[in-house]
């Protein structure tokens, strides 16, 4: 990760004294700090500043000058509170955060998809927000849900007319889903309708994410499914991660939001994607 935070070490605070070597107050430490701080957001998904002064033993006020400093070169965002990582290709950002970025786009795509879902289908769902905006417009009973994702559970949990299926596995603060090889071999013995699914990138066709467990997830979920609907909002576009799941051609079914620039669509089409763009 050392190459995000190059040039984070370049100006002072209440601890710190640059220049002075490698102690507490040396721009040495000051840089070690900083990545310590976005390597714990990163890895529990969220943090409070609270958390951060205990981890580093300084000042709430410097740790507020980290976070300010780690804002601006595009690491971390605090949000309610709580210190969370931004989106980039070696990471993503907390569901609970992700489910409310572009919103009003995730419901276009949602609105889309939520018409096809017919009564008694059984749909598979991992941690992608955009796939919880669908069902949360579903109006259509029975169906079934299999899911990783503790978000999509407590939103279905006391739904009437939905059976919920829990893959269980290792637990991802960050994600708020499961990942590893219970998840996958549940998963693997599952037969369902539908795989609802967004990606943290597209880049020449290729869809990517930045964890290889949460690949591993998505692609036993798309072996498992009988139709897979890939659901993108145009931000997405010309984006990548760490690693790459599927092909766009591979989903029968690609829907984007109003925004997406028709010759974008055009030549996904071309391509032989099978896309469709959602009214505005």
């Amino acid at each position: 990760m050392s190459v995000i935070y190059d040039g984070l070490a370049d100006e002072q605070g209440d601890d710190t004294v640059a220049g002075k070597g490698r102690g507490r107050g040396s721009a040495g430490a000051l840089r070690e700090r900083r990545m310590a701080i976005a390597e714990r957001v990163v890895k529990n998904g969220s943090a409070s500043v609270d958390d951060l002064v205990e981890l580093t033993g300084v000042s709430a006020m410097t740790v507020y000058r980290d976070i300010e400093a780690l804002e601006e070169a595009g690491v971390l965002i605090r949000h309610r509170g709580q210190v969370t990582a931004v989106a980039t290709g070696l990471n993503e950002i907390a569901a609970s955060i992700r489910v409310n970025q572009n919103a009003d786009l995730k419901q276009e795509v949602a609105r889309v998809v939520a018409a096809r879902i017919r009564p008694g289908s059984s749909i598979l769902v991992d941690d992608s927000t955009t796939a919880l905006w669908v069902l949360r417009m579903l109006e259509v009973v029975p169906i079934t849900v299999v899911t990783n994702s503790m978000l999509v559970a407590r939103e279905l949990e006391r739904r009437s007319g939905v059976r919920l299926f829990i893959t269980g596995g290792e637990y991802q603060a960050w994600s708020e889903s499961m990942v590893g090889q219970t998840t996958t071999e549940v998963i693997a013995g599952v037969r369902a309708d539908y795989f609802l699914v967004s990606a943290s990138g597209i880049s020449d066709l290729q869809c990517f994410h930045p964890f290889e467990d949460c690949v591993q997830v998505k692609r036993a979920m798309m072996a498992s499914a009988a139709q897979s609907i890939l659901l993108l909002d145009h931000t997405k576009l010309d984006r990548r991660a760490l690693h790459t799941f599927a092909s766009m051609t591979d989903f029968d079914q690609v829907i984007v939001d109003s925004q997406t620039p028709d010759v974008v669509v055009a030549d996904l089409r071309e391509r032989g994607v099978s896309v469709v763009k959602a009214p505005g």
